[in-house]
């Protein structure tokens, strides 16, 4: 049984004035946004079910440039449709069928290629959202061209090999997040603990739901606007000690 995902107002929340470009990548469209001087270091943002054209999730992309990395939000659904947002969500599971999370290996590898060959990135990290959560997760044990991760309410998908992480990862969680429970949050602690041979982090936010720290800054309730910002400035910080 899945719980019902996070109902955004996609509509009413579709007003951002994006700072950057895009481009064409090989066989995927990207969102890329550079900050003004020269940097060797990336940080790749994998959006969630609403797709690469999200305008909170350009919104994050844009705020990450700002702190000194070309930052690029590739198209890993490769021109298919994002979620639609229905009542029901009945077809969720037959849409999920075709966007799996845990195949996107050959976008990651083209989007490092060209930051590596045509930006001259030297460092790269990697930031995912829900469906992103779970991408970064899966990217952390396969590919070591990722110096850090950091994955926001993925939900965790319970197997042994999910826990040999290759590189630093920070994993971000709502208190509030219906998708996953307490109880996974606990079992990923404790498989990190017995596998992990690397720095990783767990944190939990309280009273914050499923895609809490996408939103922007005229969609924060005053309650929430502290502990959006700290999910922000810890995310940050995880990317800036290691990348």
């Amino acid at each position: 049984q899945m719980a019902d995902p996070f109902l955004y107002d996609t509509g009413k929340r579709s007003h951002y004035g994006c700072l950057g470009h895009e481009v064409q990548v090989e066989h995927i469209k990207a969102y890329v946004c550079r900050p003004s001087f020269f940097t060797d270091k990336a940080v790749i943002v994998v959006h969630d079910i609403f797709g690469w054209l999200f305008p909170d999730t350009r919104y994050i992309v844009d705020l990450i440039a700002g702190h000194g990395y070309i930052t690029i939000c590739p198209d890993f659904f490769k021109g298919t449709e994002p979620w639609k947002t229905t009542d029901h969500w009945a077809d969720f599971a037959d849409w999920m069928k075709d966007h799996d999370p845990m195949k996107v290996d050959r976008e990651a590898d083209v989007v490092l290629k060209y930051l590596k060959e045509q930006c001259g990135a030297k460092k790269i990290g990697i930031i995912g959202f829900s469906w992103g959560g779970m991408a970064v997760h899966h990217l952390m044990l396969k590919n070591p061209q990722l110096t850090a991760g950091v994955s926001l309410y993925g939900i965790i998908r319970d197997s042994e090999e999910r826990y040999n992480l290759l590189n630093p990862t920070f994993f971000i969680f709502g208190e509030k997040d219906h998708t996953i429970s307490y109880d996974q949050i606990t079992l990923l602690e404790e498989k990190l603990k017995q596998y992990c041979k690397v720095a990783y982090k767990i944190k939990v936010y309280p009273g914050q739901v499923h895609g809490f720290a996408q939103l922007k800054p005229e969609d924060m309730k005053p309650d929430d606007k502290p502990y959006i910002e700290e999910a922000r400035k810890d995310m940050i910080d995880w990317i800036k000690m290691f990348v």
